[in-house]
């Protein structure tokens, strides 16, 4: 029998009573085991050196809107865990979410924060505006703190497009965090992950304000490749067996993935300008 349920099978009353808009908060009545954060973890500080861990994720600001991509790959130490993993994907329809840190929890939070979007909007009637957003995710990052604090980080990028932005011309935006939930707007472009410091250094030298979205992408492959160049942990294109970033926008038509062909393009138009040129 189910935890919670009386011998007729009735739901508990926290189903049945007045609901919230938040649906982390009511998991946290009905089934506080189930969050990400609230596990129990095994003494000490070595919980998070047998867990994959993905990396680099970069989002730029866009005339349109936002461009977001990462890289494929997770790491388990010294070694690949994982080839072609996928870390950036949409939030909802207006917004992307790219998750640096502990693999399993941070696509598990991803998943719960687009439920949380979900839930908000079938409750309400209406959309979180783009603050909103990112204030919500922000307290789902705190509550994995005590598993941040053994090991099990886990970093979102988020980014997107503002349905009502204060000044029209930063309809794009990008927030980023830290472990304990900080929540900063950044202008222009970001990174996060074990390569940003390098992503982010190819980014200062290229970015204008204004980019266009088609700029932005190849913007975006660029960076995760002088990435790649540098950090051990974040995979670059892969010619061989075709395995590139992920790449998506989010624009006033809403979230878009660039399809496989679309991103082979790119990705093997930036492979043949660094043989012509390997510092870019």
């Amino acid at each position: 029998m189910a935890a919670g349920f009386d011998p007729s099978g009735r739901l508990p009353d926290v189903f049945t009573n007045a609901g919230t808009s938040s649906f982390t908060q009511f998991l946290t009545q009905a089934a506080p085991e189930l969050l990400p954060g609230r596990r129990p973890l095994p003494p000490g500080l070595s919980a998070g050196e047998l867990a994959p861990h993905g990396t680099t994720i970069v989002a730029i600001a866009t005339a349109e809107g936002v461009v977001m991509a990462g890289d494929r790959r997770a790491t388990m130490g010294n070694l690949i865990a994982s080839r072609d993993i996928e870390k950036v994907h949409p939030a909802d329809a207006y917004s992307l979410i790219g998750i640096a840190g502990t693999a399993g929890i941070g696509i598990e939070l991803m998943r719960l924060f687009q439920v949380e979007l979900e839930h908000y909007e079938k409750i309400e009637g209406a959309m979180l505006s783009l603050d909103g957003k990112a204030n919500r995710l922000a307290a789902m990052v705190r509550g994995n703190l005590g598993a941040a604090m053994q090991g099990l980080a886990v970093i979102p990028l988020f980014a997107g497009f503002d349905l009502a932005p204060v000044n029209a011309s930063r309809a794009g935006r990008i927030f980023s965090f830290d472990v304990a939930g900080g929540l900063y707007e950044e202008t222009g472009y970001d990174a996060i992950g074990s390569g940003s410091l390098f992503a982010k250094s190819a980014l200062k030298k290229k970015y204008r304000t204004g980019v266009s979205t088609q700029d932005a992408i190849r913007l975006a492959v660029e960076a995760l490749y002088d990435a790649a160049d540098d950090d051990t942990a974040t995979g670059g294109p892969d010619v061989t067996r075709k395995i590139y970033p992920v790449v998506m926008t989010a624009t006033a038509e809403g979230t878009h993935r660039l399809t496989e062909t679309e991103v082979t393009t790119v990705a093997e138009a930036v492979v043949a300008g660094r043989m012509e040129n390997p510092g870019g």
